[in-house]
């Protein structure tokens, strides 16, 4: 049998975790290992395994002041792409790759962000890209969404991927690195924890999520098996 690849996840927040994507990842041969960063710092590259993935967080991609393992995240997240590292950004971690390449985030968007479920509808160049092609085919999909901080200018290298409704930058490439705003990761149990952060209700979140987790699951595990596959590709080329 072939050697499992490894990922290393970056969590920036103790409220959130790579959740359900973690078993989904092992599912595909895939060692996960998860450093918290507003503990340790941020590793190097070197340390990193096959693949990167960035969680999200309640802080701002300008909160450097507060977080002072924001600007070397950002390096590394350049250091990543410049060595073709297979690398995924999940909602913050999706602004600091925008940020980090030359794009720009609006901090509490006056629209009022998104929280729940929401369909993606994904660009044509999606459905070429190793990432996002086995949903892309569909059109759309439907995933969770937990954000009112947007990425309103893509990078100037990036391809789009993916839209919503309300948010035209939903998903991006540059290089090696996809940025994804929504929650792929999420389980309805996750979400109603953050309806509670927010002042919301945790149970009727919960219920929402539940009615809509067959869907929500399939499109999740469908993003950690295309994922899982480029960290394979990796760890047999090195």
């Amino acid at each position: 049998m072939a050697t499992p690849a490894r990922a290393t996840i970056l969590q920036l927040d103790p409220e959130v975790p790579i959740d359900r994507f973690g078993p989904w990842l092992g599912a595909n041969r895939v060692l996960v290992r998860a450093i918290p960063v507003w503990q340790r710092g941020v590793p190097q590259r070197s340390d990193l395994g096959d693949g990167v993935i960035i969680l999200g967080g309640t802080m701002s991609a300008h909160d450097a002041a507060d977080h002072p393992w924001i600007p070397p995240l950002k390096e590394l997240i350049l250091d990543l792409i410049d060595a073709q590292v297979p690398t995924l950004g999940i909602c913050l971690g999706h602004q600091l790759l925008a940020e980090a390449c030359g794009g720009t985030v609006t901090v509490s968007d006056p629209a009022g962000g998104e929280r729940g479920a929401y369909p993606i509808y994904w660009t044509g160049a999606a459905r070429t890209d190793p990432f996002a092609q086995r949903l892309a085919v569909n059109g759309s999909s439907m995933f969770p969404e937990s954000h009112s901080d947007v990425v309103t200018t893509l990078p100037p290298k990036a391809v789009l991927l993916a839209s919503s409704e309300k948010y035209a930058n939903q998903a991006f490439r540059v290089g090696s690195a996809v940025g994804v705003q929504f929650h792929p990761e999420a389980s309805p149990e996750l979400m109603g924890r953050w309806a509670e952060l927010h002042g919301d209700s945790a149970r009727d979140a919960r219920r929402t999520m539940q009615s809509l987790d067959g869907e929500l699951s399939r499109n999740g595990r469908l993003l950690a098996q295309a994922f899982s596959s480029q960290l394979h590709s990796r760890a047999i080329a090195a």
